[in-house]
């Protein structure tokens, strides 16, 4: 059974999707942030480690997933939607019990870092910014890293569901192959 079948069609590696691309600099940025601004000791450490993890791994659990199930592709990126949503908490609650500035609109830096983030990917070059952050610049910069990722991923969602709603799902797409086949085409 060749490509031609109609079904089991490859997606593109995980790799070249954009949210994976944020996804890992904000596990590695995550990283980073609890080795120099957290106490050892404190559960945060843990919570913010995994949840960041979890926001990148589902992605590409997801991506797997998109060959043989449509459902189990949109449920796992709903996963990194939500351990990202959580990891979002952690860092907003990080800023608010420290008395420190969640940037929000009208701040004269969230701009500048809004564009930032949305022009990089490469968890290096946000690695390379690290060191030179603030605790409270580098909360500000995973978190506008964690709202553009989550917009990404309702749009992978959004076209999971849509390639499902054309495509059916692979028993259906295995039940046409067949009947084509069948039938000489």
């Amino acid at each position: 059974m060749g490509q031609g079948d109609g079904f089991l069609k490859a997606k593109g590696s995980y790799r070249n999707l954009f949210c994976y691309q944020k996804a890992e600099a904000i596990y590695d940025l995550t990283y980073r942030f609890q080795r120099r601004f957290l106490e050892r000791g404190d559960r945060t450490i843990d919570q913010m480690v995994q949840a960041a993890r979890s926001g990148k791994q589902n992605i590409v659990e997801g991506r797997a997933a998109a060959t043989t199930s449509r459902e189990t592709e949109i449920k796992l990126y709903n996963v990194a939607r939500a351990s990202l949503q959580e990891l979002l908490i952690d860092y907003e609650d990080y800023l608010r019990t420290r008395n420190l500035q969640l940037w929000q609109n009208g701040h004269p830096r969230l701009e500048g870092i809004r564009r930032t983030c949305a022009e990089h990917n490469d968890s290096a070059y946000f690695c390379q910014l690290e060191p030179k952050c603030n605790a409270e610049e580098l909360a500000n910069l995973a978190i506008t890293l964690i709202h553009q990722t989550d917009v990404m991923l309702r749009k992978l969602i959004d076209y999971a569901k849509e390639d499902f709603l054309k495509d059916g799902g692979v028993r259906e797409q295995m039940t046409r192959a067949r009947l084509a086949r069948r039938n000489g085409n």
